[in-house]
């Protein structure tokens, strides 16, 4: 009796799963292993908080009075639809960075080495910053109730202003990905993620009316993806008809993930570690 022994060219022609399913696995173990890391290091997600907050604190107390908001009961429930927005849009600059990080430390070669899908790393990287905004997201909603902020439409409505910002922070996420792969460091991709966020989200109605602004920056600003989600959003926590504002920031948060998830993919192909 023979026994044959396994060869590597045996193991090299065995085939590797396909699917879906397989896809979800193997991006779902790359997400915890991102999660496992935030115990490790609560600072990251400490620091993440205190910045929004602060933002909170500073606009309703320091420029509240200030800032006229016709047809909202006050100025809380003006900002802070726009606060969270930008909360969590900035939280997607971690996905950047994340990747800027494995690059330079050699893991996305190694993680090519293994049996597992390609697109997991960046799926599972992207997955694992949503969950961080969802933190993120619960701490601004508890500072906002305790500053005077109040959800004065349904709570469905308020559900789906919160997808609607998750979903738009994973979207960014996307776009974060690109350059986090595309930029030479990861202080690069930490300057880089975060240079362009600043005029996208202040140049729009997040913080005040667009109809105090200059008329061609008034323009900008209504055309501005962040303006039409900011929108959404307040409309749906106050009870009002968020119109074709709604619609418009799905098809803002959807294009962008197909376009960029497709650039993002490409660009992970070509990167080698530095």
């Amino acid at each position: 009796m023979t026994t044959t022994t396994p060869t590597a060219n045996d193991a090299d022609s065995t085939p590797l799963p396909s699917g879906p399913i397989w896809i979800w696995k193997d991006s779902w173990t790359e997400a915890t292993r991102h999660l496992r890391a935030v115990p490790r290091n609560p600072e990251l997600l400490v620091f993440a908080t205190i910045q929004p907050v602060m933002f909170v604190l500073l606009f309703v107390y320091v420029f509240g009075g200030a800032i006229a908001t016709p047809g909202y009961s006050s100025y809380e429930q003006y900002l802070i639809p726009g606060i969270v927005a930008q909360t969590v849009v900035f939280g997607s600059a971690f996905t950047g960075v994340g990747l800027a990080d494995d690059l330079s430390k050699g893991m996305i070669d190694r993680l090519r080495s293994l049996p597992m899908h390609q697109s997991a790393v960046l799926i599972g990287r992207t997955l694992s910053d949503l969950a961080r905004n969802v933190v993120a997201f619960v701490v601004m909603m508890v500072v906002a109730f305790l500053v005077g902020f109040r959800i004065e439409g349904s709570w469905v409505a308020a559900l789906g202003a919160t997808a609607l910002l998750l979903g738009f922070s994973y979207a960014f996420s996307w776009i974060q990905a690109l350059i986090g792969l595309s930029v030479s460091s990861v202080e690069a991709a930490n300057s880089a993620g975060f240079i362009w966020m600043f005029p996208l989200t202040f140049v729009s109605s997040a913080f005040v009316l667009t109809s105090s602004m200059p008329s061609w920056l008034a323009t900008i600003a209504d055309a501005n993806p962040f303006t039409k989600l900011t929108n959404a959003a307040r409309a749906l926590f106050n009870g009002q008809d968020p119109g074709s504002d709604l619609w418009q920031a799905i098809a803002w948060a959807v294009g962008i993930t197909v376009v960029f998830a497709f650039l993002a993919a490409r660009k992970f192909a070509r990167s080698a570690s530095r």
